[in-house]
């Protein structure tokens, strides 16, 4: 019997043309919310050193999500609202798109599985009609968000973790389906190597070789 199909899509740089995080700080930078003079340089040390795998998980998480602290969601709500228009949907290739609606045609359970926290791609995954979104999640108290993040990050082994436990709380398991996992980063080679068919995106130089080595299909979208 053929098993059912689970595909999981990484966003920044496999389905949006940019990082999410960093575009958010950008935006914000922009009109004024972040000040530019003490937080650009900030922001392009840890892009890089998310790029080159090297950043720790919970300074990633923790830098980003506190772009967030001290204000509610609804306070947050009309800009990020304005985010996805002007700079996510703009950034996203229509092969992208289209890649995603083949696999929801087919009938797949389709899932976003990103680094970046929910509240910036929650938007995002509506977007592509992705009912399903992992994502790091950001603490909120008493209505208002912390700056830090809440339980497992989604990130690296991260990623897997996550993965299990949703499917866990599904009464399901990845043994169950044929799973398939699409990404660009170096970050997500435990993902990567967790699913029955890899394929890398746009990948960067260390996941590119590693496709090579492997075998793994390379998919260009951007």
């Amino acid at each position: 019997m053929n098993k059912p199909k689970l595909t999981l899509f990484d966003l920044d740089h496999t389905l949006l043309s940019g990082d999410s995080d960093v575009l958010w700080c950008d935006f914000l930078m922009n009109k004024g919310v972040l000040d530019r003079t003490t937080f650009a340089a900030r922001n392009a040390d840890m892009e890089a050193r998310y790029k080159a795998g090297t950043v720790g998980v919970q300074e990633f998480a923790d830098f980003y999500i506190g772009t967030l602290a001290g204000k509610t969601p609804q306070e947050w709500e009309d800009t990020r609202r304005e985010f996805l228009v002007t700079q996510v949907i703009p950034r996203i290739p229509q092969a992208a798109m289209e890649l995603v609606q083949k696999h929801q045609r087919a009938g797949d359970l389709v899932v976003m599985t990103t680094a970046t926290n929910r509240f910036i791609t929650e938007l995002t995954a509506q977007h592509f009609g992705i009912e399903h979104l992992l994502a790091t999640e950001p603490e909120v108290v008493n209505g208002v968000f912390t700056g830090r993040s809440s339980g497992t990050l989604n990130m690296r082994e991260g990623k897997v973790e996550r993965l299990h436990h949703w499917l866990d709380a599904r009464a399901e398991s990845l043994t169950r389906f044929h799973s398939t996992a699409y990404s660009d980063s170096i970050n997500d080679l435990a993902l990567l190597e967790a699913v029955d068919e890899p394929v890398v995106v746009d990948p960067d130089f260390r996941l590119a070789s590693i496709a090579q080595e492997r075998g793994w299909p390379v998919l260009r979208v951007h």
